[in-house]
């Protein structure tokens, strides 16, 4: 049975996206307000704050935009290692009770060896996995316990571990879960709710499907238990012409930025280390546009160390695409635009309608 469609957005603590350099105050509460209330009354479901190892922290970020708003969810972005588990989940507990039950965690255990080494975290990429599973289960203890616990594992030792508070929502909080690794699939078979991953062509989105249901398996859950979210940059235009035009000067504006060295983090390599980047890349050197209206050019553009293939073309069209993906299985879309609280403002004007609109139309038919 499919799950209900679920549209995700992402705000930021400040103006920029790859075609908008950062500008005003670091950390702007008035704009975190404004993008997560245009977020609200556009209709999307839930909002991610994001997290790297040098912005302001994303849960204080999303403290803020639950106070700001009524209804939205938050997903918010977390890295294992730089806290201690038991400590976490009292503050994500403390944070459901805060926005009223609207709380979801992102667990990413950091596919960039540089990024973590700004937090001081020097393990490898399978020590952190490891670190994760651990952590993560912890996480779900708390949340869940009826008293207090002892914990001695490989990376934490808890005595008589307990807590006072626990989430709304129950069993607890849902964990979204992000990474492409062999490594990131065994972990998400085993702790997922939602696995998140970059917009991919339909044959490599029905393979990670494939894998993560297996893992799932594996781990001894029903493999349809565990959810999909996919993650595109919508170019919209009132024709797939004037949406093509629009693809093209954004294009044009990113090499531009480029060749004035904006736009770049420093430290940052054309070979990311994420296996999410280099599938990107893979998708890339297919060609600019795969499967119709995946555009790859963004993604090749700027190393592919985010979400940045992008679907092109009118709100209807772009929501057919969408919805090729969840006849695999993609039940949650997260989308966000290169100018993004204007973007946000138009997905609620015609994306998000096109797409539940024809996501309707099939029950409706077989009604």
């Amino acid at each position: 049975m499919a799950h209900p469609l679920q549209v995700i957005g992402m705000i930021a603590h400040r103006p920029m996206s790859e075609i908008h350099p950062p500008s005003g105050p670091v950390f702007d509460p008035g704009y975190i307000a404004r993008f997560a209330q245009a977020h609200e009354q556009a209709g999307f479901d839930r909002i991610l704050v994001a997290w790297s190892g040098s912005s302001p922290d994303s849960l204080l970020v999303a403290q803020h935009a639950a106070a700001s708003t009524q209804r939205i969810g938050l997903m918010v972005a977390h890295r294992p290692g730089f806290i201690a588990p038991t400590l976490a989940a009292r503050q994500f507990a403390t944070f459901d009770h805060l926005s009223g039950g609207r709380a979801g965690i992102h667990i990413i255990s950091g596919g960039s060896d540089a990024d973590q080494q700004r937090d001081g975290d020097y393990l490898s990429h399978t020590e952190r996995y490891a670190r994760t599973d651990e952590y993560v289960g912890l996480l779900k203890q708390v949340w869940t316990s009826t008293g207090p616990f002892d914990h001695e594992g490989r990376y934490y030792r808890m005595t008589n571990a307990r807590t006072d508070i626990h989430p709304v929502q129950k069993p607890h909080l849902p964990v979204f879960f992000g990474g492409s690794s062999d490594d990131a699939i065994a972990f998400a078979g085993k702790h997922a709710d939602i696995y998140a991953f970059w917009g991919e062509t339909l044959d490599q989105a029905r393979e990670t499907i494939g894998k993560v249901r297996a893992a799932a398996e594996a781990a001894g859950r029903d493999p349809d238990s565990i959810r999909f979210s996919l993650s595109f940059r919508p170019v919209l235009a009132e024709t797939e012409a004037a949406a093509w035009d629009r693809a093209r000067s954004i294009l044009a504006r990113i090499r531009e930025l480029r060749g004035e060295g904006i736009g770049a983090a420093p430290g940052t390599s054309s070979k990311p280390q994420s296996v999410g980047s280099q599938r990107l890349l893979d998708a890339a050197k297919g060609g600019a546009v795969r499967d119709k209206r995946l555009w790859t050019e963004v993604a090749a553009a700027v190393g592919a160390g985010a979400n940045t293939t992008a679907l092109v073309g009118t709100a209807e069209q772009v929501a057919e695409s969408l919805l090729e993906y969840r006849t695999l299985g993609v039940d949650t879309f997260l989308i966000r635009g290169f100018d993004p609280l204007e973007d946000a403002v138009e997905f609620g004007r015609s994306l998000i309608p096109a797409l539940r609109t024809l996501d309707q139309a099939p029950k409706a038919r077989a009604a």
